[in-house]
This record gives C-alpha cells, sequence and structure tokens, in this order.
C-alpha cells in the first residue's frame, strides 16, 4: 500500500471519527430543552446531584467530559488536509468556505453556551444560553451534512479549475434532503449517547425520542434516494461500491431503530456510531479516485490533490506519533469518565 493511500485512509478515518465524536456532542445539544424538566438550581434529578439541577444538565453532562476532547479529531483532519493534500485544501476551503464559516461559528457558540450556562442566575438567562446551545448543535449538524450532499452531487467548477458554490446549489432539493437526513442522524446518536450513560428515567426518554429521529432519518434520506434515482442527486463514480455502502447505512439505521425498541443501549448506539461515518466512506469510496468531484463532469483526483512523496514522508514521521497518543487519550477519558452520570460522576456544570 503507498504512502498516498495510507494518509487518504487516515484523512477519512480522523473526518469519520469526529462524525461519530463530534456527532453526539452536536446531538445531544439540539436535543436539550427536550430530555430534562429544568428543575431549579439544588434539586437532585435522575443524572444530576446537588447544585446544578435536574434533567436538562444531566444530558450535558453526559457529554461534558468528552465534548471539547473530541475536537481533536477535528483539528487532526484539518492537520491532515493541509499538509497531506494541499491542492484539496485549497479547492475545498474556498469552494465551501461559507459552510466552513458557519460550522466554525456554531462550535464556537454551542461550546462557550455549554460552559457559561451554569453561571445564569435565573430561568431567562438559562434559557438564552440554552438557545445558543441548541442552535451550536444544529447549525454545524445541518452545515456537514450539506458539505456530504454537496460532494456526493458535486460542486461546480470555474474556467480556472477552482470549485465554488452559491445559494442555488446549497438549496437545492437533494443537498437540503441531505443537510436535514444528517441533522437528525446526530440528533438520534446523540440520544443514543445519553441513553447509553445517564440514569434510567433520563435513558428511557432518549430511547423514545430516538426511534422517532430515526423515523425522520429514513423518512428524509428516502427522499435524496429517490431525487438520486431520477437523476437529481448523487453522482457517483463507482456505483456498485456506493450502493455497497448505502445498504450498510440502511442495515445500521434499522438495527439502531430495532436496538432503541427492545432497550439494547448499547448494541443501540454502537449502530448509530457506524450510521455517523458511513456517509464518509459513501463519499470517498463512491468517488475514488476522485475527491471532488464537478456537476460539469470533471473533477479533482487524489493524484492531483496530494502532496509530493518527500513531504509525506516526513509528515508520516509525526503521524506515527500524534494519531496513536489521540487515541491513547480517547481512550483514557472513555475508561476514566465510564459509566452512568449520576453515580461515579454526579454533576459537570
Amino acid at each position: 500500500m503507498s504512502l498516498e493511500t495510507l494518509w487518504l485512509a487516515l484523512l477519512g478515518l480522523l473526518l469519520a471519527g469526529y462524525f461519530v465524536l463530534g456527532g453526539y456532542d452536536y446531538g445531544v445539544q439540539m436535543l436539550h430543552p427536550y430530555l430534562g424538566d429544568d428543575r431549579p438550581d439544588g434539586d437532585i434529578g435522575d443524572g444530576g446531584s446537588g447544585g446544578r439541577g435536574g434533567g436538562r444538565n444531566a444530558a450535558l453532562d453526559a457529554i461534558a467530559p468528552f465534548f471539547l476532547g473530541n475536537e481533536v479529531w477535528l483539528v487532526a483532519f484539518a492537520g491532515v488536509l493541509f499538509g497531506a493534500f494541499p491542492h484539496l485544501e485549497g479547492a475545498l476551503l474556498s469552494g465551501l468556505y461559507p459552510l466552513i464559516v458557519a460550522i466554525l461559528v456554531g462550535l464556537v457558540l454551542g461550546n462557550a453556551a455549554i460552559q457559561l450556562r451554569g453561571r445564569a442566575r435565573g430561568p431567562r438567562g438559562r434559557r438564552y444560553w440554552d438557545a445558543l446551545i441548541v442552535f451550536g448543535g444544529a447549525l454545524p449538524a445541518l452545515c456537514w451534512g450539506l458539505v456530504i450532499g454537496l460532494l456526493l452531487h458535486g460542486v461546480p467548477r470555474r474556467p480556472d479549475g477552482s470549485f465554488h458554490i452559491g445559494f442555488d446549489e446549497v438549496s437545492s432539493p437533494f443537498v437540503l434532503a441531505c443537510g436535514v437526513t444528517t441533522a437528525l442522524l446526530f440528533a438520534a446518536h446523540g440520544a443514543g449517547f445519553v441513553a447509553l450513560r445517564s440514569m434510567p428515567e433520563l435513558a428511557a426518554r432518549a430511547r423514545h425520542l430516538a426511534r422517532s429521529l430515526l423515523a425522520g432519518v429514513a423518512a428524509v434520506g428516502s427522499l435524496a434516494l429517490l431525487l438520486t434515482l431520477f437523476g437529481a442527486g448523487a453522482s457517483m463514480t463507482n456505483r456498485a461500491t456506493s450502493a455497497a455502502v448505502a445498504a450498510l447505512l440502511v442495515t445500521a439505521l434499522a438495527t439502531a431503530w430495532r436496538a432503541f425498541a427492545h432497550g439494547h443501549r448499547i448494541r443501540a448506539f454502537a449502530s448509530t456510531c457506524c450510521a455517523t461515518a458511513l456517509p464518509v466512506l459513501l463519499v470517498g469510496a463512491g468517488h475514488h479516485p476522485y475527491l471532488l468531484i464537478s456537476s460539469a463532469g470533471s473533477g479533482l483526483t487524489v493524484d492531483h490533490a496530494v502532496t509530493d512523496e518527500a513531504t509525506l514522508k516526513i509528515l508520516s514521521v509525526f503521524g506515527v506519533l500524534v494519531v496513536p497518543m489521540i487515541l491513547v487519550y480517547q481512550s483514557w477519558s472513555w475508561w476514566a469518565f465510564r459509566g452512568r452520570t449520576g453515580r461515579r460522576h454526579p454533576s459537570y456544570f
């Protein structure tokens, strides 16, 4: 296997990892108002005790030890993109600039609101921060879905070779369907994480909500599939591979729905993890050897996007050191904060 292929696989792995880990952060933020009763400060809820209130904080407590650490995967993805695929970075970030900025705005607002909500001195202040928490989860989730939709459909290419998107491309039915589907999928993934981490009463509400959200994923995702079948959706280079990945995605969603229905929280969360990672594989495997395709029929191939081999060898030295450190850190944090909130770790905010 060549260095080029290894770095391409690492790029996809880091983005898929961020979708899995950052996806449940977004999901919990979006579902924050629906997973609690907003008891006054000092009440002891199902997932919180003493000090910071009940159900709503219990949902946030589920992601509290992880949500800032999960951003490391996005930083690592950006680093690989800049270092190993500079031509892709130039084309991708310039073409998708409005959506990238919206994602970053949502990240900043959401992270700040989660940490500042506990400083609110009354219900009105908490409602203000609650709105920002929801917005900070929904905006990146929707925008990542729009990015996936644009990459699947194809991005317009200018005569000078640069890629560019406008309002017409973002507002196309297929791209909007991908955006809504991804947002609903991240929300269901977040509900699965709350069910995994929270006390039984809150976990039961999260499981019920996850089933409804997965039904929404199936409905809107079916619209995207129909648009593709009628020639107004995804433009796939490798149709057989794309169909196989799409079948895996449907299987993961069906398994998650069944697991939520029967109360199998670990199986359900594992299934939503697979479902949130598979869109990255769908883009990568479905378009190979292209990294970006154009709606006009041309695209940017791996050979044209990757840096020279000497640079890849230098980067490989750092990759061998940095990637295992990220994996060890994430494994340690999951082990250190294992178990349901409210038992070993009563409250974080």
